[in-house]
């Protein structure tokens, strides 16, 4: 696609197995995707773009009153197009609801979305025309376009303006294949959301989860994938065996998870652009929640033996595991810092659930979790300035705190809410949800505030999701 303008503790060998598995419980492997080409020039009259910023943000309230008018986004010409059955001008509708959605379900802004909207023409992308767009009471406006080039990609242009100042704040434009006009979408919500709050973006992004089917003492549970959004749903594994916690490799090629395939818990690669997958140890003993590390080098796993669980790191290439640590009890759920320096996990060698962290060489292991309850299933923030995890005190419910374990706060009050999960910017969390008595199972997000919960919609009851990075 292309887009445009705009030490160890101990020694325990374990070796990678280097020659892929028979796939006897995949599906067919989801098509690959590659970089979205930027460029940047997203004039529609003649590809010569000004460049850089003209202006500056007018507003001065708070983001969440924040009014964005989106309009359908122009088309040169109603081109036929794979991307929709309707052609490019019906597409520029649909891109525009993406957008309004997308920034609308983050809680932050007030979009208006191109359904109760004037549509502009083509040549007015780069000219607005303010007096259509004063009293709709919008601060924002974006526009776009959409186009058809000659070797069937669509090139999508995406503009912010200030309605106070008349002026553009932004631009961005992508090149991408019709299968995936969608990231298009994305992209313009990424520039629109990095450009009015100051924080990264998140849209174009992708989260791996469980699919669960099934009465709740018979579940099925699949491997999937869908975009940030809930979109473009895909099965990975067939069912046939139980698959949990998945994990995306920082490059999205790859996927972590655990599988129940031979009858015993153990951690499988799975290669989305060929659909093979590798065992990542030879041991027999069980292993449990992996957790790739930031450079995608390194593999932490928690594997139990003789009644003893402990966190070992294995190179994603193969050889020896190391083990980190080394203490009575379950130590499982490993989570690197984002600079790879540290490792925050969860262990029960207090008598309890509780935080520890250590160094990336398993030395230093200290607790940090001290405030009642128990505390499990820890992931650092992208940030690195937070930890989230499962805390228990009766029910569970997810929490955040500093990585020095100061600055407590619960962010979700479910009858049992489990297994967060960072956005890639580290300002959203997602969780999973078991209703009580039913067993149904649904993904949740909330942000740092705790203010803004809601449900992403999927196709079936869903668990153990895992947001990977942006995408390139």
């Amino acid at each position: 696609m292309k887009i445009f303008a705009p030490v160890p503790l101990a020694l325990a060998p374990f070796a990678l197995i280097a020659a892929p598995l028979a796939a006897q419980d995949l599906g067919a492997p989801p098509p690959p995707d590659g970089p979205v080409e930027t460029v940047d020039d997203t004039s529609v009259q003649d590809d010569e773009g000004e460049g850089g910023l003209t202006g500056s943000v007018s507003f001065e309230g708070n983001l969440d009153d924040l009014g964005i008018a989106i309009p359908a986004f122009a088309a040169d010409r109603d081109a036929p197009t794979p991307a929709n059955a309707s052609g490019t001008a019906a597409l520029g509708a649909e891109l525009a609801r993406i957008i309004t959605n997308n920034l609308k379900n983050n809680g932050l802004f007030e979009p208006t979305g191109p359904d109760a909207l004037p549509k502009p023409t083509f040549p007015q992308i780069t000219d607005p025309q303010w007096p259509t767009w004063s009293n709709r009471g919008a601060e924002m406006l974006v526009h776009g376009y959409v186009r058809k080039r000659g070797d069937g990609n669509l090139i999508v242009g995406c503009y912010l303006y200030d309605m106070a100042l008349r002026d553009e704040l932004d631009r961005g434009g992508w090149i991408v294949p019709p299968a995936d006009w969608r990231r298009a979408a994305h992209k313009c919500s990424d520039m629109v959301y990095a450009r009015l709050t100051g924080e990264s973006p998140f849209f174009d992004s992708r989260i791996a989860y469980i699919a669960e089917t099934g009465p709740k003492d018979n579940r099925t549970k699949r491997l999937a994938i869908m975009d940030s959004d809930g979109a473009n749903h895909r099965f990975i594994t067939t069912g046939r065996a139980t698959a949990l916690t998945p994990r995306y490799s920082p490059d999205y090629r790859r996927l972590l998870y655990l599988s129940y395939v031979d009858g015993n818990p153990r951690i499988y690669i799975y290669d989305i652009g060929t659909g093979r997958q590798q065992l990542v140890t030879q041991s027999t003993n069980p292993t449990f929640a992996p957790r790739w590390s930031p450079d995608g080098n390194w593999i932490l796993y928690s594997m139990a033996v003789n009644g003893n669980t402990d966190i070992y790191r294995v190179s994603a290439e193969g050889g020896p595991s190391v083990r980190l640590t080394n203490e009575p009890g379950i130590d499982v759920g490993g989570s690197y810092s984002p600079d790879g320096s540290r490792i925050v996990f969860e262990s029960d060698r207090s008598g309890s659930q509780q935080v520890y962290i250590m160094d990336a060489d398993g030395s230093d292991q200290r607790r940090i979790s001290f405030f009642g309850g128990r505390a499990a299933t820890p992931e650092w923030s992208p940030r690195g300035d937070q930890i989230a995890f499962t805390y228990i005190p009766g029910d569970f419910n997810v929490a955040v705190m500093s990585p020095n374990g100061r600055n407590f706060r619960k962010l979700s009050s479910g009858w049992q809410d489990e297994a967060p999960t960072w956005a890639p910017n580290g300002r959203i969390i997602q969780f999973f949800r078991t209703e009580r008595n039913t067993g149904s199972t649904a993904l949740y997000q909330v942000d740092l505030t705790g203010d803004n919960l809601r449900r992403l919609p999927t196709p079936v009851d869903a668990s153990d999701p895992a947001w990977g990075p942006i995408l390139p």
